[in-house]
């Protein structure tokens, strides 16, 4: 079975609150499957699917109190529930959002514990009548990152200490260890994250038979597309399929011409917030300058837009680029590819996304942003990862005041001046920390 690292943050949670948890993310990254998990903790377990039963919404509606929800929940269940050790799981809520506002009551009355999940849920709840703030966690699940792919193929804790360190102390990693991690980053890029196709790599470890797990996780994402935005799902489709082509254009930008010479950003703006908030694609907006907090000089209409997982991206290209990943052939693009797996962490990791680009100054892939301070990040996939001309001019601008930039690369880790040179697997270190600075501040009126 495959471990994430989310589990534990969910077991945390149930195990020091009592309020209900909210489980969202994109498609097929593996929300059900995570609940379930927890339901073993309970001694008993409730699973109501308002996709595959759909009566079920029936339960709330018209309901007048969590007495009465409950009452019909236990005509439901068709069996005992037993109080303070029963977990009811909502999956697929977008078709019942009635049993969101209700959470704040069943979990008030205290006699069970509650989860929900579902798709599209960015999207589906954002016009909530009533939001149960402080009955409620929220938490987010992506598809599998580095980390988490390499134990689940088998590299052991000891391996993982020995990259932590190397990271932390800055010293390189064993030459063997590092050409090792190296072919799984290669494979990262094919297998992807999406549970699934993980999955189906470790069982059989034919890619042909991944390759049909990511197609049909693709044609469930089309579906998704037809069927929840059918005004502009024309658009929609057509954006969402133009992810390769446009990353593997010499600027990775978007460009909205190739998608219509006559449309503007302001008209078609909801399909892309759609992809978004779908979490099937990732945007990594323009910052027209080094500086926090980016938020403040973030370009709204000039972005890349990456697919939210690497190894679908590489399912969409055409041509078996799989095979030639594998065999380092040079006629692929690898920039985009490291690039969308950069993306994927980062934003796995929780950092909001920005890259930087000025005529003047040049282009960097990424800028985090981390204690009121930005760290400009290179992803190099060639040979040649010393020469980054834009870092440089970045970090010789005075007016940007950087410490630091890292430069993520094939080759080992290595400092020279403010640049840190980091193998392109140990993204997997790099996590936004929310800062816990103290915020109590008293004003002194003594002298009025």
């Amino acid at each position: 079975m495959i471990q994430r690292f989310i589990y534990k943050r969910i077991e945390d949670y149930f195990a020091n609150h009592k309020g209900a948890l909210l489980l969202t993310g994109a498609r097929q990254v593996g929300k059900t499957f995570a609940i379930r998990q927890l339901a073993e903790r309970f001694s008993c377990f409730v699973e109501i699917n308002f996709v595959e039963q759909p009566q079920a919404a029936d339960i709330f509606c018209e309901s007048r109190s969590a007495e009465e929800i409950l009452l019909r929940l236990s005509a439901f269940a068709k069996g005992p529930l037993q109080k303070g050790d029963t977990l009811i799981f909502f999956d697929e809520v977008q078709k019942c959002k009635e049993v969101v506002t209700a959470i704040k009551f069943l979990a008030d009355e205290g006699s069970y514990r509650y989860a929900l999940s579902g798709s599209l849920l960015g999207i589906e709840l954002n016009d909530l009548r009533s939001e149960p703030v402080g009955y409620m966690e929220v938490m987010e699940m992506f598809p599998l990152d580095f980390e988490e792919f390499v134990r689940a193929v088998g590299v052991n804790d000891k391996i993982m200490e020995h990259l932590q360190e190397a990271f932390t102390d800055r010293t390189p990693v064993d030459m063997i260890i590092h050409r090792k991690l190296m072919q799984l980053f290669q494979l990262y890029l094919i297998v992807g994250g999406m549970p699934a196709a993980v999955q189906k790599y470790i069982d059989t470890n034919d890619l042909q038979h991944v390759i049909g797990e990511q197609q049909a996780i693709l044609h469930l994402y089309k579906r998704d597309i037809s069927q929840y935005d059918r005004n502009n799902k024309l658009y929609l489709d057509e954006i969402f399929s133009l992810i390769p082509s446009e990353l593997n254009a010499k600027n990775k930008r978007f460009i909205l011409k190739n998608l219509n010479e006559n449309l503007r950003f302001l008209q078609k703006e909801n399909s892309f917030l759609w992809l978004k908030n779908a979490g099937v694609a990732l945007p990594v907006y323009n910052a027209e300058e080094p500086v926090a907090p980016l938020l403040l000089s973030r370009s709204r209409n000039l972005f890349k837009l990456f697919q939210n997982d690497v190894g679908l991206l590489a399912c969409q290209y055409a041509g078996g680029i799989q095979l030639k990943i594998l065999n380092g052939e040079a006629n692929i693009n690898y920039g985009a590819v490291y690039e969308s797996a950069i993306a994927q962490e980062l934003h796995a990791h929780g950092f909001p996304l920005y890259y930087f680009n000025s005529k003047r100054q040049g282009e960097v892939d990424f800028l985090l942003e981390q204690d009121n301070t930005i760290t400009p990040v290179e992803v190099k996939s060639g040979k040649d990862y010393a020469r980054h001309n834009a870092l440089t001019n970045l970090l010789g601008n005075s007016d940007y005041r950087i410490e630091q930039a890292y430069v993520l690369c094939n080759g080992n880790v290595e400092v020279r001046g403010k640049v840190v040179y980091l193998p392109v697997y140990m993204t997997m270190f790099l996590h936004h920390r929310i800062q816990q600075e103290s915020l109590v501040y008293k004003v002194d009126l003594s002298g009025i």
